[in-house]
């Protein structure tokens, strides 16, 4: 063998992403040397499909391959002239940390509830049917009953419950407390329209008396 032949690793460039090769570097490398740009967009999606079955761990999903065409425009130093489903993102871009998502400003109440709590009440208000929106309280103050619980050896009272909803709804959100302590409404061991069931088998049998009655 020809001495002038051999490649020795001080003298190969660099592999831009070293999970997919040499070999795959060396196509991209040649991709970018085909003058029409058809036949490189061809060979540049072909290259793609070989580089995720290099890479099995990789979903099959939308997100899988942008990053697929992002590794091979790294792979290329960002210069690949081609028609390809995702553009070219940008050099800067790349390695860059997301920004942090910062939380709202306001002050919570209760923050031992946390801000889901604040969240449903808000949805609760936009609500406009009105047996809905009582679901919607004894499920928030069932909730809230449980996340106190769990940090205060304590219990807390349904109307001191009732009571926060209130100040978290500016007033707008209310429920009987009668009817909440009577049935139980802010325990997660009672079932929900258990009320409503004992006032349907009331109505239920005052329409069997009414039919005898008829009858005799």
């Amino acid at each position: 063998m020809n001495s002038n032949t051999l490649e020795y690793n001080t003298e190969r460039k660099d592999v831009r992403l070293k999970e997919y090769g040499r070999n795959i570097q060396k196509l991209v490398n040649h991709i970018r040397t085909i003058e029409d740009k058809e036949k490189r967009s061809e060979y540049a999606q072909t290259l793609t499909d070989l580089m995720k079955q290099i890479n099995p761990n990789l979903k099959n999903n939308q997100e899988t391959d942008q990053k697929v065409w992002d590794d091979l425009y790294i792979i290329s130093n960002f210069d690949l002239d081609i028609e390809a489903p995702f553009p070219m993102p940008e050099e800067s871009a790349i390695g860059k940390k997301p920004q942090r998502v910062e939380y709202k400003n306001s002050k919570m109440r209760y923050r031992h509830y946390g801000r889901s709590v604040e969240i449903m009440i808000e949805q609760a208000i936009k609500m406009e049917d009105p047996e809905t929106k009582e679901s919607a309280i004894i499920h928030i103050g069932r909730l809230m009953k449980g996340f106190y619980n769990t940090w205060n050896k304590d219990n807390i009272e349904d109307e001191i419950i009732l009571k926060q909803i209130k100040e978290l709804s500016n007033n707008q959100l209310d429920i009987d407390i009668e009817k909440v302590k009577e049935f139980g409404l802010f325990n997660n061991n009672v079932k929900e329209r258990r009320h409503s069931n004992n006032n349907n088998n009331n109505n239920q049998n005052r329409r069997r008396g009414h039919h005898k009655r008829r009858r005799n």
